[in-house]
């Protein structure tokens, strides 16, 4: 059995590491049922260069959310992505929601 994350900066650290090992069965587990899609799609050219996590807001006992920066590299071209993302606590675990693009 997997230690789930104990709050929602410990899971959003998670899945950016899925995100960085393709871990398609983390990132759905770990994605509330409400917004999770049927699959999640990788860009295998995709080098990924780090996560800086810039705010953690608890809102409630089951409510969080993450603002985080994550930068890749593809095709030689720096990317960076600025995301907002929200965190909902359930049966004592945390999922994420959904996220607002910066």
């Amino acid at each position: 059995m997997i230690d789930w994350p104990a709050d929602a900066e410990a899971l959003m650290r998670s899945r950016y590491d899925a995100f960085v090992a393709g871990d398609e069965a983390w990132l759905l587990a770990t994605w509330h049922p409400s917004t999770r899609p049927t699959e999640v799609r990788f860009d295998s050219g995709a080098k990924w260069l780090g996560l800086e996590v810039r705010h953690h807001h608890v809102t409630d006992e089951d409510h969080a959310e993450v603002e985080f920066v994550a930068r890749y590299r593809i095709a030689g071209r720096a990317v960076r992505l600025h995301e907002r993302s929200r965190f909902v606590r359930e049966q004592g675990r945390w999922y994420y929601l959904n996220g607002d693009m910066r």
